[in-house]
């Protein structure tokens, strides 16, 4: 009786044993270097894990992981009326990071799309009250002022956002056709005043020339002429001699 009585009981023992085995094993959580880990026990949160082994007791505690790394959302493309009343087709792309994993999820249903919501109707705020130039010239500028009204809101979900960018700006066809005259004047501009600058150095440098000419270089200059046309005999020279030296020479021979 005894020995069937033991083997009973290892019957059910080994049920037990099988039932222990499995619950430690389904306990043991393995949180990596990039996680963190929120534990609900019944419902209410108890306790952050950190990296490495950690154990969460099946059924009454609920274990769910959080990613602290950087993360990258996308702000679909969208329509906004800037200042000036032109409509700009615009989208960006937002960079934030978990700093407070029990925040993110106890205080926010979603983190990662209310941050990519809430920087969408920043975005629109903020392009909307700048004139399209001031969007075109100062982009960077206007995207940290984009960051800094979105990380005070986000700041309170544990979320830390770490940049903005604007990547795209699509203009309408007649804006990029006005914009494409106006560059085209501007460099007509600039061409014209380059050749105006030009041909006051050109003037200047003729003025100097004909200052030593006036000199006495002039003579030099006809002598080297004379040279140059004197070397073939056939060519004949002819020189022109001014009035004034023509009467000096006649007012001598009356004398």
């Amino acid at each position: 009786m005894g020995t069937r009585s033991t083997i009973i009981e290892n019957m059910f023992l080994i049920p037990i044993l099988i039932v222990v085995f499995i619950l430690i094993l389904a306990s043991i959580k393995i949180i990596n270097q990039y996680e963190r880990g929120i534990v609900l026990t019944l419902g209410s949160y108890s306790r952050t894990l950190n990296p490495g082994l950690n154990f969460v007791f099946p059924i009454i505690e609920r274990l769910m992981k959080v990613d602290i790394r950087i993360t990258t959302v996308d702000v679909p493309q969208q329509e906004v009326i800037t200042k000036d009343n032109v409509p700009v087709g615009i989208n960006a792309v937002v960079y934030f990071q978990v700093e407070k994993a029990e925040d993110a999820i106890l205080k926010i249903q979603n983190f990662s799309y209310a941050v990519a919501q809430y920087a969408q109707a920043t975005l629109r705020d903020v392009i909307g009250g700048v004139e399209l130039d001031t969007l075109l010239a100062e982009r960077q500028q206007i995207a940290d002022e984009i960051k800094k009204i979105v990380d005070v809101e986000t700041s309170v979900w544990g979320v830390n956002v770490t940049g903005i960018k604007i990547q795209d700006l699509e203009l309408p066809a007649d804006m990029k056709r006005v914009m494409a005259k106006q560059a085209e004047a501007e460099r007509e501009r600039r061409a014209t005043i380059i050749r105006a600058e030009g041909e006051l150095k050109a003037s200047e440098n003729l003025k100097k020339a004909a200052v030593n000419l006036a000199g006495g270089g002039i003579s030099i200059r006809s002598l080297q002429t004379i040279e140059s046309t004197t070397a073939n005999p056939a060519n004949t020279v002819v020189f022109a001699v001014p009035t004034e030296i023509l009467e000096g020479f006649r007012s001598i021979i009356r004398k």
